[in-house]
């Protein structure tokens, strides 16, 4: 059979009874209620205690007799410790006896509007906005088409946001446009970060790498967290403006370290774009024969270089008439090759069969001849 007892004292809630009409009832009811939160605290304190009094004993029990345990049969204080074990154990007795009353009396309480149930589990649900999906599938030209769409229809408000300096107006900004949540946002101001660094704006980059940051932290926060990024942003500012030392110093850390990384990615583009140049000018700049003029003008004996700088031709036939012929021969082809000499550059074009060759055209003729 089903035991009912239990239910017989039940302290009901405050203000079901019927009170005469003469009585103040809601201090009656507060009166009630406040003698009953007493009670339940005299009682919680009560269990407290005699916690920390079994702890206590515990601890002082084992320290006792781990003591007699090692002075043996034969020490000095063997007598002091069997007395202070057998009081112990008076007390024990004693412990055992109260925690028996204060369960009959825990029992016998009536039981009331806290005691009478308590929750099995609890479950809290947030409303926030679904995660936006997830990029994986997408390749990079896909990315990069997106990125490109992204910054045509918000670059107005990304360079606004990149320019705030206080967390208030960047919270408030995001709030009001939380399209610029996103990945994106925070791609665009690195690559803007690398684009002041290269136009020598160190200044500037520094402050919207500050904001770079403080966008991949929201960004990092929603990971963790799991939702959309878009319910963090509040949670982020509160955060870094009341965070303590450890936390702001790991933000400052991670800001110094991305300009770092800025500086050094902006030199490295600036050493490509200059080789990109200097490869095109020297493409552009070659011979018929496909050799530089200016790497070919280097290769040259010192002897050779003073004829081309002066531009003397007669010293020119002189010094190779002087040379070794093989080597005339190498050097004077390499400069024809580079554009460096064209044998029939002052050729008169309207004379006839019995034009006469020019002295480059001799001296060219020589070389090949020897």
């Amino acid at each position: 059979m089903v035991d009912y007892s239990k239910w017989k004292n039940i302290e009901v809630s405050d203000d079901e009874d019927e009170t005469h009409p003469n009585i103040d009832t809601p201090s009656l009811f507060r009166w009630r209620h406040q003698a009953r939160i007493e009670r339940m605290e005299d009682i919680k304190r009560e269990q407290q205690e005699l916690e920390i009094k079994k702890k206590t004993f515990q601890e002082k029990y084992e320290q006792t007799k781990n003591q007699l345990l090692a002075v043996g049969e034969e020490g000095q204080n063997k007598k002091e410790l069997e007395d202070a074990l057998s009081a112990l154990s008076v007390e024990e007795q004693e412990l055992k006896k109260r925690e028996e009353e204060f369960k009959v009396k825990e029992k016998v309480m009536p039981w009331n509007v806290d005691t009478i149930s308590k929750p099995g589990f609890t479950k809290t649900i947030l409303n926030t906005p679904k995660a936006p999906p997830t990029e994986e599938n997408l390749t990079e030209e896909e990315k990069a088409k997106r990125l490109e769409t992204f910054i045509n229809e918000n670059k107005s408000k990304l360079k606004v946001f990149g320019m705030f300096r206080k967390y208030k107006d960047s919270q408030e900004y995001l709030q009001k446009n939380p399209q610029l949540v996103c990945e994106d946002t925070a791609n665009y101001l690195v690559i803007w970060c690398i684009d002041l660094q290269m136009e020598g704006k160190s200044d500037l980059m520094e402050h919207v790498a500050h904001q770079t940051i403080c966008m991949q932290y929201i960004l990092e926060l929603s990971r963790q967290l799991n939702i959309d990024p878009r319910a963090c942003v509040q949670s982020f500012f509160s955060r870094i403006q009341l965070a303590e030392k450890q936390y702001k110093d790991s933000f400052e850390e991670e800001l110094n370290m991305f300009k770092d990384r800025i500086r050094k990615r902006a030199e490295e583009k600036l050493r490509i774009a200059k080789a990109e140049i200097e490869e095109e000018e020297r493409k552009a700049r070659l011979g018929p024969g496909g050799l530089d003029p200016v790497e070919v003008f280097e290769s040259l004996p010192d002897e050779l270089k003073k004829c081309f700088e002066s531009q003397d031709i007669q010293l020119l036939q002189d010094t190779i008439k002087n040379m070794n012929q093989e080597d005339a021969t190498y050097y004077m082809k390499r400069c024809v090759d580079s554009g460096l000499w064209v044998p029939d550059a002052n050729k008169d074009k309207s004379s006839t069969e019995d034009d006469d060759k020019t002295q480059e055209e001799k001296i060219y003729s020589e070389i090949n001849s020897s």
